[in-house]
């Protein structure tokens, strides 16, 4: 049952909420002080409070009720407050609620709006709680996984990377291979850093090759490399990456782009361990740990017979699979932030920006904006207006014709019985920014 401490130096006051509360099943205790209201606090257990603005010792000015919120706020940020004020303190209220107050009811109040208000905030307090207590749990979980685990400075906050990670480090210590699909630009090599690190063969060499980087007639001699003569420009005897990568990882990346020839040498060295160079008759015997990824469908590629299907089920022992970066939304704003050079910071527009793009780039491309932002950014704080997302900027230049009218604000007030928090939620607005809209326009809550 949810419980509300009642703040208020008039005991009727105390009274006559007890009894409406008590009548909708929402237990309440009662303070006549602020002194006795903020000691209640700390045992713990309140949901919301509902507190007077003025005190018998401040009866004009609202000092002291401002005096308590503030108090209220500093210990316990999370906890909702309702202000009771007299008509001669609106100007106070509307100032704490910019401050974060949940709402403010007039005295005498109207029983129907401070029920409805009070259970608004209370499904909206029970919400954010359980937000938060998965969140703690979710973090709780990361930070194990770098207790156990070298996650090689990657940062993230989102379960479905957690989960991404979780598997990487579970299969790490393996030898068998593993397919990493996902994206370009979604950090599909850091995936791959963190398997090695974590893997038998940490401390052996790791060696990347990017498939689609190099010309197809060399692929080859990039990976078995190649004696002196054995094709034009072969000057001299050069090392393969699987010679390189002997004892440790070999990282191919863009798989898909192999060639055809080139994928029947890298079937024979996957099952044998075995290679000869290019223009050499020797075999060469290594033994490496091979991680290789891709954006490429390669089961489609197999029906187009782009891709041999042997040598995908060699290579896809155990696929990690990682999602795009809008599929990992609580990764967004960490990484901008990890992004930013020191003395940089995300303004409130520009995490608003960041949240609402998709992002076809991943985190690539979220890197490549922060850094861009930053550069072109005179201000400290960096807004929307400096990313340059599409969003942002027609989010900026139509921002006048999104603003609720007078008409759409009466219209959510009415409905939502006055309850200012639950039009503001109906209209897609902060409270804030929705008192600041009711000022502009003289609109009056009742």
């Amino acid at each position: 049952m949810p419980h509300i401490l009642i703040i208020d130096d008039n005991p009727a006051v105390g009274k006559a909420l007890s009894v409406l509360c008590s009548l909708h099943d929402i237990e309440t205790s009662y303070a006549d002080t602020p002194e006795v209201g903020l000691d209640r606090l700390e045992q713990g257990g309140v949901d919301l409070v509902i507190q007077d603005m003025n005190f018998a010792s401040d009866t004009t000015s609202g000092a002291e009720g401002e005096a308590l919120f503030a108090q209220i706020r500093a210990a316990h940020p999370d906890l909702p407050v309702i202000l009771l004020t007299a008509w001669t303190h609106l100007d106070a209220a509307v100032r704490l609620v910019r401050s974060g107050a949940a709402d403010y009811l007039g005295k005498p109040w109207d029983d129907e709006r401070l029920l409805a208000c009070v259970r608004n905030l209370l499904e909206l307090s029970d919400a954010n709680r359980q937000l938060r207590t998965r969140h703690r749990g979710e973090q709780q979980r990361i930070g194990k996984l770098r207790e156990r685990f070298d996650l090689c400075g990657l940062v993230f906050a989102d379960p479905a990377t957690e989960q991404v990670v979780s598997l990487a480090c579970q299969v790490a210590k393996s030898d068998l291979p593993i397919l990493i699909t996902g994206p370009n630009g979604a950090g599909k090599e850091r995936i791959a850093e963190i398997i090695r690190a974590n893997s038998a063969v940490a401390n052996g060499p790791f060696v990347t090759l990017n498939c689609g980087a190099i010309p197809s007639e060399l692929i080859e001699a990039e990976l078995f490399g190649a004696d002196a003569g054995a094709y034009t420009g072969a000057n001299r005897a050069r090392e393969g990456k699987f010679e390189a990568a002997d004892g440790g990882t070999l990282f191919l990346d863009e798989i898909g782009n192999l060639p055809l020839a080139g994928q029947i040498k890298l079937l024979r060295v996957l099952e044998t361990g075995r290679f000869e160079r290019l223009g050499a008759n020797k075999e060469r015997q290594v033994k490496v740990r091979v991680i290789s990824a891709t954006n490429a469908d390669l089961t489609a590629m197999i029906a187009a017979g782009g891709f041999r299907q042997d040598l995908y089920y060699r290579l896809n022992v155990i696929e990690v699979a990682l999602p795009p970066l809008a599929e990992r939304p609580l990764d967004i704003q960490p990484l901008a932030e990890h992004f930013l050079p020191v003395g940089k910071q995300l303004g409130a527009s520009a995490a608003k920006a960041l949240a609402g793009h998709d992002w076809p780039g991943n985190v690539r491309e979220l890197k490549n904006c922060l850094q861009r932002a930053a550069l072109l950014s005179s201000s400290a704080q960096i807004e929307a207006a400096a990313l340059g997302l599409p969003a942002a900027r027609a989010s900026s230049s139509s921002s006048a014709v999104d603003e609720p009218d007078r008409e759409t604000i009466e219209a959510a007030l009415r409905s939502a019985g006055g309850v200012v928090a639950q039009a503001a939620a109906e209209l897609g607005l902060s409270r804030q920014a929705l008192y600041r809209r009711m000022e502009k326009l003289g609109v009056d809550r009742a």
